[in-house]
């Protein structure tokens, strides 16, 4: 049996209804995985395909999109199944049909319905139920009772040491850490189920209008994280944040904490492909110092 004939007998014993694949197509499936659209039975799924060994990675995504999908607030792919065929590891999905514009409306019910998600989704501390990933970098989601001990060791200080590995000297890392910590001391938020990696890549409207979110990488954590990142790689249309603040208004000092919080994913950035992410996470450092 190879790999799309076991894909496709997954999907048919999960659904309980026959399913062949009768097409199959290329897709975008993001810098890491290999992505199809694959259709038969008048169905159609989006799968992403990655090595065997990182079948964890698909098993986390997934389980990230269910908890999203629980909150009843905001459209995320469903999950239909998850395993290894072969010498690969895949993800099947529901196929969204994305490339509706629909001007602000969209946008401003996307912002709305994030921020519901925000309220809805709660814990009582920050982390997660296993580590996952942000790109391909493994990011460690250690249960923690403290917001700034949370974020400073397991992003910052977890991020910096990967730096390290790849020869890159950064400010000692023991001294970031404990500035990000103070930095965050004043604040205490609620755990709140966040996105986690949401950029304009990662979101997006359906042909028929609906606003979508994927390719999470979810944890527990301060709100504020996911609007921060979507400032980072080009701001989402005003009417985002419009539709945001009229369910939950940002709390004061947010626009200093942005660019803390968005030092992750530069780190990240950096670890991943290297180039101008160092100089721009040093000077994030430097005012953080």
């Amino acid at each position: 049996m190879d790999n799309w004939t076991k894909i496709a007998a997954e999907i048919a014993r999960v659904t309980g209804k026959p399913f062949q694949i009768e097409h199959r197509r290329s897709v975008s499936g993001g810098c890491i995985n290999q992505g199809y659209q694959v259709s038969g039975n008048d169905t159609t799924y989006f799968v992403k395909l990655n090595n065997a060994s990182q079948e964890s990675m698909f098993v986390a995504e997934a389980k990230g999109l269910e908890q999203m999908f629980a909150t009843k607030t905001i459209r995320v792919p469903q999950p239909i199944c998850w395993g290894t065929a072969a010498n690969s590891s895949y993800l099947v999905l529901e196929w969204l049909e994305l490339g509706g514009s629909g001007g602000d409306k969209p946008w401003e019910e996307m912002g709305r319905q994030l921020a519901a998600m925000h309220q809805r989704g709660r814990a009582d501390r920050f982390g997660w139920e296993r580590n996952n990933t942000i790109g391909s970098t493994p990011q460690i989601n250690t249960w923690t009772a403290n917001w700034g001990d949370f974020f400073a060791e397991h992003r910052i200080g977890y991020q910096l040491k990967l730096a390290k590995r790849r020869g890159r000297n950064f400010p000692d890392t023991a001294k970031v850490v404990a500035a990000v910590k103070q930095s965050l001391a004043g604040i205490s938020p609620q755990p709140a189920l966040v996105h986690g990696d949401l950029w304009r890549g990662n979101a997006g409207v359906t042909s028929g209008g609906e606003p979508v979110i994927f390719d999470p990488a979810t944890y527990y954590g301060d709100r504020e994280v996911d609007l921060a990142m979507t400032e980072l790689f080009g701001s989402f249309p005003p009417a985002f944040y419009r539709g945001y603040h009229q369910v939950w208004q940002l709390n004061e000092g947010y626009q200093q904490r942005k660019s803390l919080y968005n030092l992750y994913h530069i780190l990240n950035h950096f670890n991943l492909f290297g180039g101008g992410y160092g100089s721009q996470a040093n000077y994030i450092i430097q005012q953080i110092l």
